[in-house]
């Protein structure tokens, strides 16, 4: 499927009962300094900084997001690091979006075109630092065409959410896939693999890197 064109892939972390996300919060919600003390948003806020602990303390996840300077060093570091240097451009569902769009800092932290697959028409928003988010209304297939041409060589990285990976998985359309798995248990929330049907997919995994917070599993993905 790659040919001369680079992968196309995901890179999430995952609880260990494998929830890549807590129960769902509107935007509005999450972010609404009036709601930090509803227990649903605190219950969010609290499992989403457990599950995403492993990043915060790394030199380029801090760097990255302008946190300040200096940072941890080591395989956590190289993987995230690897991750935004292999990535040309970047799909994403609306409501990663609309969740993503009060919290990332002004230099969102992608620098590359990101294509928003969405029901509803919205101009190109451009952001300084090289990010401009396309809002694409007719389907997966056709934001995974654009993100191609944009990316060129370099690879396209299926940000999320949910629902918008398992889209591509079902559709045949990821060539691999990382999960960085966090010793944490969710009970409830947003399982990476519902909806995905088992019969038409085989996986093979091509590497398995431990740290001291997490365990980084990569697959290449065939068809049956």
């Amino acid at each position: 499927m790659a040919g001369k064109a680079g992968k196309v892939f995901f890179s999430v972390t995952m609880s260990l009962d494998g929830f890549m996300a807590p129960e769902p919060v509107s935007p509005e919600d999450a972010f609404s300094p009036e709601k930090q003390d509803d227990p649903g948003v605190r219950r969010w806020n609290a499992k989403w900084s457990e599950l995403q602990a492993w990043a915060f303390p790394q030199r380029w996840f801090r760097e990255n997001l302008k946190l300040g300077e200096g940072g941890e060093e080591g395989i956590d570091n190289d993987i995230a690091r690897a991750t935004y240097e292999r990535t040309g451009a970047s799909v994403m569902g609306r409501r990663m979006f609309d969740l993503g769009e009060p919290a990332w800092p002004e230099e969102a932290p992608f620098h590359t075109p990101v294509f928003v697959v969405t029901h509803t028409g919205r101009d190109p928003w451009e952001r300084p630092g090289g990010t401009t988010f396309h809002f694409v209304g007719d389907g997966i297939d056709s934001a995974l065409l654009r993100a191609r041409e944009a990316a060129g060589d370099r690879d396209v990285r299926i940000a999320g959410g949910a629902e918008t990976i398992q889209q591509y998985l079902d559709g045949g359309l990821i060539d691999e896939f990382s999960i960085t798995l966090a010793p944490v248990l969710f009970g409830t929330g947003i399982r990476l693999f519902d909806h995905v049907d088992p019969d038409r997919l085989t996986l093979d995994q091509t590497r398995t890197a431990p740290s001291s917070r997490v365990t980084h599993l990569t697959y290449t993905v065939g068809k049956r």
